[in-house]
């Protein structure tokens, strides 16, 4: 197994398996408001997955027998940021680096994703819900935009109408609407939902890591640069070990099979 991400983590727990990391965002008392702390923490984890690739489960934590997500960013810290801290692209930075690592992201969500909280839900490749889901834009109201990746994720994962309604009027969804959106595509009780994030991670881990990897990246490519990087991924691919090993599993299987009905 990799060596575990270093350093004392202190809004964040952490539970990894030879496959997978699971992290739990971990502020209770402020609702998991994503601090500077929380950012900094977050980047040391996406520096051990960029060295050592697993998939990654993202979930909150319990606050009064509820679950919560992220209540979004930390407001005592926004409020008192100013322009050059906008520049320095904080939270949007350290999201956009989540969503290009190497392996899957999943995020597990239970209770409220507000804010910097939902966007840090948008930069995952996966989304599974509790029927508690609450998620949603709330910047404008505070005199702001959702500048970490709601801008433009919403609109590519909702469509522009519905991101319109969030982003401009500040319109929440529930469970029920965000699964109707393709927002999230599971909904499990609270109990059952990381067992459901461990699930889906396991039908990835089923598959050949480098085709995951590969797929994971050709995937968000531009449309100008296909046909041409499918192809050069594939043949990337056509020479690797893993490909002549599952395609005579397979083979050999099908054989079997034949046999035993023929």
């Amino acid at each position: 197994m990799a060596p575990a991400p270093t350093g004392e983590f202190t809004a964040l727990r952490l539970e990894e398996r030879e496959d997978r990391l699971h992290v739990v965002l971990d502020r209770p008392a402020v609702r998991n408001a994503i601090d500077a702390t929380m950012v900094e923490e977050l980047h040391a984890v996406c520096d051990h997955l960029e060295r050592h690739p697993k998939i990654l489960i993202l979930s909150g934590t319990e606050v009064n027998g509820k679950g919560i997500f992220a209540s979004g960013a930390d407001i005592a810290q926004l409020r008192e940021r100013r322009r050059d801290d906008a520049l320095a692209g904080i939270n949007s930075q350290i999201f956009d680096r989540i969503h290009r690592l190497p392996l899957p992201v999943i995020a597990a969500i239970d209770g409220y994703a507000l804010g910097g909280g939902a966007e840090l839900a948008y930069a995952a490749d996966f989304r599974l819900a509790t029927p508690h889901l609450r998620i949603g834009q709330p910047e404008t109201n505070l005199g702001i935009i959702a500048a970490a990746g709601g801008l433009w994720r919403l609109k590519e994962l909702v469509g522009e109408p519905l991101a319109l309604e969030i982003l401009l009027a500040g319109r929440i969804l529930d469970a029920q609407e965000a699964l109707a959106a393709r927002l999230v595509t599971e909904l499990h009780e609270p109990a059952e939902l990381v067992g459901a994030a461990h699930a889906l991670a396991d039908r990835i881990a089923a598959q050949d890591p480098l085709a995951v990897r590969i797929t994971k990246r050709v995937f968000a490519m531009p449309r100008e640069a296909h046909p041409h990087v499918d192809e050069l991924a594939q043949a990337v691919l056509f020479e690797s070990q893993a490909k002549f090993d599952r395609m005579q599993a397979f083979l050999d299987r099908k054989q079997k099979k034949q046999e035993q009905h023929g």
